[in-house]
């Protein structure tokens, strides 16, 4: 009998799944324990196993596609069974939500029915959106009246938008035959502002029913796409007009220049012909008379904006949830130290000395942790709605970095490790993390995490809280610098550490004393191993 397998809740945060790859194709036999694919989780990508055996009839999602917990997969069966019953009680939800398109499809002819056709040539010009946050705007002025030609390029009015007053350039031609707003008038993005086209067309009819964002007339916006764009700039060196010579500028820029008592043959236009705008007046700056100065040319941008788009993955998309709960539900307070790590980095030469042995200064801080929260259980908390839970075993989360984002594996019982065996799991965690063969029980359970960015030059950070641990200590790097020591001056290394706590468990004095009993061990490294 068919059997109709589901995408799997691998981990206990997964939602959804990605399916990196099929190890099975349609037709092959499955045992049971066959690897039938990867599928990618919030936290790595897993190997799914078949626990039925029998012929994949069927496979629901292709390489690369997402679905949530619980949707098909795959169907097993045996071989040439019809299975297409269980794709028919699969796809029931669906099927109900087609029924409401079809009684669309018969409403929509009668709403067109009203519609009022636009006479050939004419072009609605509507008020544009000259700003990302624009949702009115306001008529400054009209540059032109009804009856007026105009030109593709010519202004045709000046808007006021929630950002500044901008120049509304035409790219149509004909003659301006209505003006629905009038100066100081303030209507929505998409209202009708104006009518173009040829001389003597009645649009009498089309004022009437013009409305606005209509969802059934979008040619009305396509015909025209009126949009204020800044003039060209001209990289030229400003010289002052004579005073005989003719000034072109806009009203709102002669407003501003007779506001500021400027003079408007001081000003070089950056608009269509030199005509000067708003923001030549506004920055204008006065040259000192009788000196000869060389002005910088004007900058012309020869780039454009552009970006790219990255899929957000599981582990990204994970991330995300975890890091904005704990950030907006964990009261956070950070305390920073620093410590001595002279004696730490003679012990680490030491300790790296015996064969086959070697310790890095990450494994250091991870043992000292750990014996540091032995003696302070507060710290190795969690916190719930009606209890704390003081753990008495030490988990040591460790974050480490790969290509989506980071994973936190989980040190277990690291103050009864030695200091090889932490190394040798911290780097057994970190190879299979950047291959995404993470198990989820490797990645649960931690009672503290440790987050190291020395190795990146970073000499302080802070991190937030890994829930459900109460605290997080982000690491630095170690620094050469001048200290004091014995009244004098030397040249010592110290490392900086932060120490983010959850203040419904952990108070400002006891994340202190905490750090103080870690100062003991990572300034005296020595003690950790009596």
């Amino acid at each position: 009998m068919a059997q109709i397998i589901t995408m799997p809740k691998l981990s206990d945060t997964m939602t959804e799944g990605v399916v990196a790859s099929w190890l099975k194709k349609v037709g092959d036999k499955i045992e049971e324990g066959d690897i039938l694919a990867e599928i990618e989780t919030d936290k790595a990508t897993m190997e799914f196993e078949a626990f039925d055996e029998g012929t994949l009839l069927y496979i629901g999602l292709k390489e690369g596609e997402t679905a949530p917990v619980n949707s098909l997969l795959a169907i097993i069966g045996d071989e040439g069974e019809d299975f297409s019953a269980l794709l028919a009680e699969d796809n029931k939800a669906p099927k109900v939500e087609e029924a409401p398109a079809k009684e669309e499809l018969v409403d929509n002819p009668t709403s067109d029915s009203n519609e009022v056709e636009i006479p050939e040539g004419v072009i609605i010009v509507t008020m544009p959106r000259l700003s990302d946050t624009m949702t009115e705007g306001t008529v400054g002025s009209w540059l032109k009246k009804v009856g007026d030609k105009v030109d593709e390029g010519d202004i045709l009015a000046e808007i006021e938008t929630d950002k500044a007053t901008m120049e509304f350039e035409s790219f149509n031609e004909g003659t301006l035959l209505y003006i629905g707003l009038n100066e100081g008038d303030t209507a929505a993005v998409d209202s009708l502002l104006a009518i173009i086209g040829e001389t003597g067309t009645n649009v009498d009819d089309i004022v009437k029913n013009f409305k606005t964002a209509s969802p059934n007339k979008e040619e009305a916006p396509k015909q025209v796409e009126q949009k204020a764009t800044p003039s060209k700039i001209e990289a030229t060196i400003p010289t002052a007009k004579s005073s005989d010579e003719r000034v072109v500028a806009s009203p709102l820029a002669k407003k501003l220049a007779e506001e500021k008592g400027i003079s408007l043959s001081q000003i070089q236009g950056t608009g269509d012909h030199g005509r000067i705008i708003k923001r030549d007046v506004e920055n204008y700056v006065p040259t000192a008379t009788g000196t000869s100065t060389t002005s910088v040319a004007k900058f012309v941008a020869s780039g454009q904006e552009d970006f790219d788009e990255i899929k957000n993955s599981q582990m990204r998309k994970a991330i995300a949830r975890s890091l904005t709960a704990s950030k907006f539900s964990a009261p956070h307070y950070y305390l920073n130290v620093e410590f001595d790590m002279d004696n730490a980095m003679a012990f680490r030469l030491q300790y790296n000395s015996i064969p086959d042995t070697k310790i890095s200064f990450n494994d250091i801080v991870v043992k000292a942790c750990a014996l540091a929260l032995k003696l302070h259980p507060q710290v190795n908390s969690q916190w719930f709605d009606d209890r704390m839970q003081l753990n008495n075993h030490v988990h040591i989360g460790v974050a480490i970095t790969v290509e989506d984002g980071l994973v936190v594996p989980v040190v277990k019982f690291a103050n009864e490790q030695s200091l090889p065996q932490i190394g040798t799991a911290v780097k057994d965690y970190a190879g299979r993390a950047r291959n995404k063969k993470l198990t989820p029980e490797e990645m649960q359970g931690s009672t503290f995490t440790v987050s190291n960015l020395g190795m990146f030059g970073i000499e302080s950070f802070t991190s937030i809280i890994n829930q459900p641990n109460s605290a997080i200590l982000s690491v630095g790097a170690i620094v050469q610098k001048p200290v004091i020591k014995n009244g004098g001056i030397v040249v010592g290394n110290t490392m900086k550490l932060t120490l983010a706590c959850d203040h419904r468990t952990v108070d400002g004095a006891t994340g202190s004393l905490f750090l103080q009993t870690l100062k003991g061990f990572m300034e005296n490294p020595v003690t950790m191993l009596v």
